[in-house]
């Protein structure tokens, strides 16, 4: 079935922002939930399905060591999913009365923790309306949510076709609220901490604007890279790699995709070959092979070296050893390096005011290049 490019007038919350940005304000949270006793406001944060919410906050609850308890309100059919089921018990001078047993998902400790409701948006209003009660107080009528813990929604966005319910003012004003968009160099510094196929890695830093939420996703591209990875070379099975293409994405993000192996992008040195070579004219001749096409000289390649070289570079415990550090000089002094990106990449390695990095202003060239713009 063929599919159509239609745009919608998305309604969504907050600033947008990078993944980058949505940490630091859920980290923001976390370190002010540690040094007060009062409840932080749940957040909210609204985006395009498969942009990686979801995957952001689980992500970080690790890195931060903080507990974290997964649940989708679309999956809550009546309020005892909510607030648990009813039980009998004697209470002196009371009597017989009910109480409702909390659900088994409720966490019971004392945090730090984070309280991830997914997709609150496609839940029934029913669900939703008791919800409030619970981003108001931290409670519901059953259960309370112990201290040190933190509430955070994911939402798609209203106004398009996604199967939502309209959150209203009095939903809304319940939480702070920000709007994650994709960005290519966030996301790439991610998938090299997931070790996404690093062909794939690539091809999103010299494609981003393929990133077009429908059925291109970071999700579905993930996918797609892991169906390709036992494939070492894509050339000899273009079929498969196209079959494998049209099942998770876009018609022409497959396309793109076979163009970027036929283009022999898929071969660029990654930043071990570059770091670790004996030889490093080689190199640099393989470089200038795929960055000249014809009288075209490919900035866009070069700019996927420098990134992809740079993540690897900052996202490692250990500094660059000796021979790394003479490899990363010369391919700075490249003479196919425009200077606003040797430029660029110096002062990105460098601002991170690593010992092994900051070696890179003892290079005559580039420690100038580095001053000048200081």
């Amino acid at each position: 079935m063929a599919e159509t490019n239609q745009s919608y007038s998305y309604i969504t919350y907050g600033a947008r922002v990078s993944a980058d940005s949505v940490t630091t304000l859920l980290e923001h949270a976390l370190d002010s939930m540690a040094l007060s006793a009062g409840r932080p406001t749940p957040i909210c944060i609204w985006g395009l399905h498969g942009i990686g919410k979801t995957e952001l906050v689980r992500d970080l609850a690790r890195a931060r060591n903080c507990a974290f308890v997964y649940i989708a309100p679309a999956q809550f059919e009546e309020m005892g999913d909510l607030l648990g089921m009813p039980q009998i018990s004697t209470v002196k001078q009371k009597g017989e009365v009910t109480h409702f047993v909390a659900p088994e998902w409720v966490p019971r400790q004392p945090g730090p923790g984070i309280l991830l409701l997914d997709d609150v948006n496609r839940a029934d209003d029913r669900i939703l309306r008791g919800i409030m009660q619970l981003f108001q107080n931290y409670e519901l009528v059953s259960w309370t949510l112990p201290e040190q813990w933190l509430i955070v929604c994911t939402a798609n966005p209203d106004g398009g076709d996604y199967s939502v319910t309209t959150l209203d003012e009095a939903m809304l004003t319940r939480m702070l609220h920000v709007t994650m968009e994709f960005d290519a160099q966030a996301w790439a510094r991610w998938a090299e901490q997931q070790e996404v196929d690093p062909r794939g890695i690539n091809f999103v830093l010299a494609y981003p604007e393929l990133v077009n939420g429908r059925r291109t996703t970071p999700r579905s591209l993930v996918q797609f890279f892991d169906s390709i990875h036992p494939l070492d070379d894509l050339q000899e099975h273009t079929g498969l790699v196209r079959l494998l293409g049209d099942a998770a994405l876009d018609p022409e993000t497959t396309q793109a995709f076979l163009s970027f192996i036929n283009l022999k992008l898929d071969r660029l040195p990654s930043p071990e070959e570059i770091l670790l070579a004996e030889d490093f004219d080689l190199i640099a001749r393989r470089l200038d092979r795929l960055v000249h096409e014809g009288d075209t000289k490919r900035l866009d390649v070069l700019s996927v070296v420098i990134t992809r070289l740079n993540n690897h570079l900052l996202l490692r415990s250990t500094e660059p050893s000796d021979p790394e550090l003479a490899n990363l000089q010369r391919f700075l002094l490249l003479d196919l390096l425009p200077n606003d990106l040797r430029l660029a990449m110096a002062q990105e390695l460098t601002r991170s005011k690593r010992p092994g990095l900051m070696k890179l202003y003892a290079v005559p060239e580039v420690g100038q290049l580095l001053l000048k713009k200081m």
